[in-house]
């Protein structure tokens, strides 16, 4: 079994759990074989979001046919 590993940013006006479901919602539509998720780092944009953008970095791991 050999698994990759892809970085992803998720992004939410709600908090920082929604950010993460953010990215977890994308791989799901993206990824097959979707076997597990890292959150890296949190973060929030200030500069140039109207409100505050929380972002979640998070490492997607999926297993290779």
């Amino acid at each position: 079994m050999v698994h990759k590993k892809v970085t992803l940013i998720g992004t939410s006006t709600d908090g920082f759990d929604a950010a993460v479901d953010d990215a977890i919602a994308r791989a799901r539509d993206t990824l097959e074989n979707l076997h597990w998720v890292e959150v890296e780092e949190l973060g929030v944009e200030l500069a140039t979001a109207d409100d505050k953008e929380y972002q979640a970095e998070v490492e997607v791991a999926f297993e290779l046919e």
